[in-house]
């Protein structure tokens, strides 16, 4: 990939944004562009950096601890967020390095979370990711338990929650996800949805979207080993 596609995918994707929120009669600054960087090493996402793009979006957290110290000692203002699954022997290192994490979904990970943000005195903050397919192999909390969950990630372990995160299942239309993630924000007075991807961020920005995860259509395709 030559550095200039990808800073040409990056103008297309913003414009792309804007325009979609425009549409929907949003104002374009509501909707944040996270380009998701994760596979690609750090060669590959300079030109992106250099061209003025600064929140980005990693899978795993030992890949983004190999990449973004030495790249946020070269470009400031840089803001990372983690968007895969994390384990809760992780925390300490994910608490360290994001400053946002978008997959808490389950009591031990809140629990261990708590631990190392009152530890470390850094305070990422945090989204709840939900199941909205309700489908085994994904992680996230079901659509039910999300109220109880808020409720628990604030009550006891004295987590600030800002918003929800969702993937919707690859073979549903992803409106009505995003439409049911909105309302549970809504109902629990969270301020922040991050959802829609490169095939989708339109649907999503509709639906109230306040982050986008946009990768391949910034980056071009992921190498295959990941």
């Amino acid at each position: 990939m030559s550095d200039n596609s990808s800073v040409e995918r990056l103008k297309h994707v913003q414009a792309s944004v804007k325009r979609s929120a425009s549409d929907y009669a949003r104002d374009p600054a509501s909707v944040t562009l996270i380009a998701v960087s994760k596979t690609f090493p750090a060669e590959d996402i300079e030109p992106v950096l250099a061209a003025g793009q600064r929140v980005f979006g990693e899978n795993y957290v030992q890949e983004a601890k190999a990449k973004w110290p030495d790249l946020r000692q070269r470009y400031s203002g840089v803001e990372l967020h983690l968007i895969g699954p994390l384990q809760s022997n992780k925390a300490k290192d994910a608490v360290e390095l994001f400053d946002v994490i978008h997959t808490l979904d389950r009591p031990s990970l809140a629990e261990a979370l708590a631990k190392e943000i009152a530890k470390s005195g850094k305070t990422p903050r945090l989204l709840v990711q939900v199941n909205t397919g309700e489908e085994p192999q994904k992680g996230g909390v079901m659509p039910a338990e999300v109220d109880a969950f808020l409720a628990a990630c604030r009550s006891k372990y004295g987590l600030t929650i800002e918003g929800l995160m969702c993937i919707p299942p690859a073979e549903d239309p992803p409106s009505p996800h995003f439409a049911l993630l909105n309302t549970m924000a809504k109902r629990n007075g969270l301020r922040w949805l991050s959802m829609g991807m490169s095939a989708d961020f339109d649907a999503a920005i509709q639906m109230g979207a306040t982050h986008v995860r946009v990768g391949s259509a910034i980056f071009g395709t992921r190498p295959k080993a990941a």
